[in-house]
């Protein structure tokens, strides 16, 4: 996506990493790789991806045993990724958490995301 969000999932600020990725997994679009910080490293992820032809990027939790392989190179590109929350975050009433329905706060992130990258 060249760093312009194709997917975007809420979920409540306590909620793990893990639960996003597993809710995402599915709905992936064909992609090469999939950039992802060490919150996404677990197996299951890393093998639900390889299923989908999707190499991933992940660098090893610190406490991994046998840590994975990962391109250092092309990870230094996740900085598009968070790039693309700067740039939602512009938008006041997202970096403030201004609504306070879910559904509302979410709505203005798809809007600020579309605005942002797909208006242009």
């Amino acid at each position: 996506g060249m760093g312009r969000p194709l997917l975007l999932l809420l979920t409540a600020g306590q909620v793990s990493d893990y639960n996003g990725a597993r809710q995402l997994l599915e709905r992936l679009p064909r992609a090469k790789e999939l950039l992802a910080d060490r919150g996404y490293d677990a197996d299951w992820f890393r093998d639900g991806l390889k299923d989908k032809g999707i190499l991933p990027c992940i660098p090893p939790r610190k406490n991994r045993k046998n840590p994975p392989s990962f391109d250092e190179t092309l990870y230094k590109q996740r900085h598009r990724i968070e790039n693309m929350f700067v740039r939602i975050k512009d938008w006041r009433r997202i970096a403030t958490r201004y609504d306070r329905c879910t559904h509302t706060f979410f709505s203005a992130i798809l809007i600020a995301a579309t605005c942002c990258y797909y208006l242009d």
